[in-house]
């Protein structure tokens, strides 16, 4: 496989998708069947074995770009609009399945050295990332400006143990 740049920072300095990359991996999800944002968002997550999950902000602007250029189309279904790829991004996907396979194959040997079990663990480990941000985020609102200082120290404090168990 030849080396292409990556979008998408994943540490030392690696990326995981070139510039443009995501709609192949989302037209790609709609090829197999029509889904809702939220769904693509988890089947991506599922995809990167929760080493990654891609935010709304990258999916719903890049499925709005590909309605506009006629890919997808969306249908408003139960107050979720449900995505469906179209022949024009049937043909678009095939042209560019070099692509496509590039970038699966990206993914696979990122995550393809790992054991099921450590990325069974990883998912639970970033699941549990995500919910601490939640928390914070819910929490801070309603604590104010005056709790933040804590907030940080206690964060650090877990920082610096996570690093201690990384260097054992």
């Amino acid at each position: 496989m030849q080396h292409r740049p990556h979008y998408g920072n994943w540490g030392r300095g690696e990326r995981i998708f070139h510039k443009g990359d995501f709609k192949y991996l989302i037209l790609d999800l709609l090829k197999e069947k029509p889904r809702h944002g939220y769904e693509i968002i988890r089947e991506l997550e599922n995809q990167f074995n929760g080493f990654y999950t891609p935010s709304p902000g990258a999916v719903y602007p890049t499925l709005q770009y590909l309605e506009e250029m006629g890919h997808v189309t969306s249908q408003p279904l139960d107050g979720k609009k449900i995505y469906t790829i179209t022949e024009s991004g049937l043909a678009f996907l095939a042209e560019k399945a070099k692509e496509t396979s590039e970038i699966k194959a990206q993914m696979k040997n990122w995550w393809g050295c790992y054991g099921a079990e450590f990325r069974d663990e990883m998912r639970d480990v970033m699941r549990t990332l995500g919910d601490l941000g939640k928390t914070i985020g819910q929490k801070a609102r309603q604590a104010g400006v005056e709790k933040m200082p804590q907030v940080k120290q206690a964060l650090a404090e877990a920082v610096k143990e996570i690093e201690k168990i990384f260097k054992s």
